[in-house]
């Protein structure tokens, strides 16, 4: 089995494919799974082809992305995985559908994450980067074994309150968390 795909407990994990758009789009443009942040909820498909191709590249280029998630039925739970942030560090994501929460997804996803990101290269660290109300991430992010190492303004963020949290599964210069916080 290569990276592209992956199998939990209850998970097929999958490399993303263009017949993946309509489920991510309906996953992407779902209110409820945009509480914390819903000025980046998807309104139209090209948004999400966007996302898939940028998936796509980190795939070509790193051998490591986000993967879609669904359930042995082949229905969408979710999609997630690690994807290189700024050739600096691994970023751990997630996003699952509504339905979705609360059954130990996040986490089944989050650990075929991390073991892969170590097996295609273990000397990039793993972050979380999260918004500071999203406690649900953050528990997740913390169940995962990673530690907080910087709070602050979550600039760009239309919200002028919003506070982000960065998680890294070890220390992270200083450089590299003004690199990954500035933007």
């Amino acid at each position: 089995m290569t990276e592209e795909t992956a199998r939990t407990d209850r998970l097929v994990l999958t490399r993303p494919v263009p017949a993946d758009l309509d489920d991510v789009f309906a996953l992407y443009s779902d209110p409820a799974v945009w509480e914390h942040f819903p000025s980046r909820r998807h309104t139209d498909p090209a948004t999400t082809r966007l996302l898939l191709d940028a998936v796509d590249e980190s795939w070509r280029l790193i051998g490591l992305g986000s993967w879609v998630a669904r359930d042995p039925d082949g229905s969408l739970v979710g999609m997630g995985g690690c994807d290189l942030r700024l050739g600096l560090t691994w970023n751990l994501g997630y996003r699952l559908a509504r339905a979705s929460w609360g059954q130990g997804y996040a986490s089944e996803l989050i650990r075929a994450a991390l073991a892969a990101a170590r097996r295609v290269r273990s000397d990039v660290p793993v972050t979380a980067y999260l918004l500071e109300h999203n406690l649900r991430s953050r528990a997740a992010a913390e169940r995962a074994g990673l530690d907080l190492v910087w709070r602050g303004p979550d600039a760009g963020n239309p919200d002028p309150d919003a506070v982000r949290l960065l998680f890294a599964d070890r220390p992270l210069s200083a450089i590299v968390v003004r690199e990954l916080t500035a933007t």
